[in-house]
């Protein structure tokens, strides 16, 4: 368990100090991430890749929390957040189920 907290910290740490100047630059992601996908390409395939897995995940966090209202809306910031979102939710949780891996995958 101590791996995967970790982990969920290099990444929240690591996305958090890319995104913060990148966001400065160009803070309306959409155009470019739809435009990316409209376009064709490797780079649209790259991203609608990563939307499908964004969904994936909200759909997970919207499962795990039995469709209940709060876990609709984490569904909706962990669509939203990507693994900026669910690495802070991977490592809370983590210490919310005592390290136990069956209880934090399943809920």
């Amino acid at each position: 368990m101590l791996i995967i907290r970790l982990l969920c910290v290099v990444i929240f740490a690591s996305l958090t100090i890319y995104t913060a100047p990148v966001l400065m630059a160009e803070p309306n992601l959409f155009p470019a991430f739809f435009g990316a996908i409209s376009g064709g390409g490797w780079q649209g395939q790259f991203n609608l890749d990563f939307m499908f897995m964004l969904a994936l995940s909200g759909l997970y966090i919207g499962w795990r929390h039995r469709g209940t209202p709060a876990g609709l809306a984490l569904a909706v910031v962990a669509f939203l957040g990507g693994a900026m979102f669910l690495s802070v939710y991977l490592f809370v949780q983590s210490f919310r189920c005592n390290g136990d891996v069956r209880k934090l995958l399943v809920g």
